[in-house]
């Protein structure tokens, strides 16, 4: 792999890819996922059109993120239990504020956090993240675990993207004119990871009230 797959931290307009900036929270941050998995274990939604998706995902915050046939949308409780979804760590809202700030969007404070869990062969298509009411605040993606492809287009849906190595640790931060840039993760290649054996985990935190 060469040329784009080891970008500049600079992507585009308001985004940013900061190399490394979660690697020293791994551990404790894929040790709170498992502790938010045993209250609401992961899941595959299915999207409007029927479909499975091949992610599997979570939530905590205040408000979870959510698909089925009625829509894209965010709920404050889960449907599966009826129960509000498990309280955001102090470290994840903590890391999603410094990764923010240091990507120049000082002040985020997110009220959701969608946890997605890649297994080899699944894959993210590109897409808008336009559910959230207020579009002025960033997305901050937290990539643990095997080592994918991140696709990050413009906001036509035509726009060739661009192809981002991420390792463990890698955090993407895009807003302001970048805020709604197609994005996505392309198919997930085998492997083992120490912290998380074949598996992908990705932390996504979002300003959604």
């Amino acid at each position: 792999m060469t040329g784009d797959l080891f970008g500049d931290r600079a992507i585009g307009d308001g985004a940013m890819l900061l190399r490394g900036f979660a690697c020293g929270d791994a551990a404790a941050l894929i040790e709170a996922v498992s502790r938010i998995a045993a209250l609401v274990p992961f899941r595959h939604m299915v999207t409007p059109g029927g479909n499975a998706m091949s992610v599997a995902m979570t939530n905590c915050g205040t408000v979870g993120w959510l698909a089925d046939r009625r829509g894209y949308r965010y709920e404050v409780r889960d449907p599966a239990t009826g129960k509000p979804w498990p309280a955001m760590p102090g470290l994840f809202f903590r890391l999603a504020g410094k990764a923010a700030a240091a990507a120049g969007f000082a002040g985020f404070a997110p009220d959701c956090c969608l946890i997605n869990r890649y297994a080899p062969g699944a894959r993210l298509s590109l897409h808008q993240d336009k559910d959230e009411r207020d579009f002025s605040a960033p997305i901050v993606s937290v990539s643990l675990g095997l080592p994918a492809v991140f696709l990050f287009g413009g906001e036509r849906r035509r726009d060739r993207p661009r192809r981002l190595a991420l390792e463990c640790g890698d955090v993407v931060v895009w807003g302001g004119a970048a805020r709604m840039a197609h994005h996505g993760i392309a198919v997930l290649a085998d492997g083992e990871a120490p912290l998380t054996g074949n598996r992908r985990i990705n932390l996504t935190f979002r300003k959604a009230l």
